[in-house]
């Protein structure tokens, strides 16, 4: 019992981040700010790959993840997103 709660306290913070990175990643791409994304992507790996490593998700899910990253920063690309200059530009409208 004492056991499960210290691992829980210990995983707890790499699991938030992990679930804030990948949502953020998402967002970002769903918005449409490509450069954005492509910076933050990075970052989001990192995350993912440090919970893989913690064994706090299975290898194959993160493995998952990322590519749901990748594949919806392509579909973007090939929509030609905007950049963070043109969004900005958007807004101010």
């Amino acid at each position: 019992m004492i056991q499960n709660r210290k691992r829980k306290a210990k995983n707890a913070p790499v699991r938030t981040q992990l679930k804030t990175a990948y949502k953020k990643a998402l967002t970002l791409v769903k918005d449409g700010k490509l450069e954005d994304a492509k910076k933050y992507l990075p970052i989001a790996y990192g995350v993912i790959d440090t919970a893989a490593k913690k064994n706090i998700i299975n290898n194959k899910n993160a493995g998952r993840k990322k590519s749901r990253i990748a594949l919806a920063l392509n579909e973007l690309e090939k929509k030609g997103g905007k950049g963070a200059t043109e969004a900005a530009a958007e807004e101010e409208k």
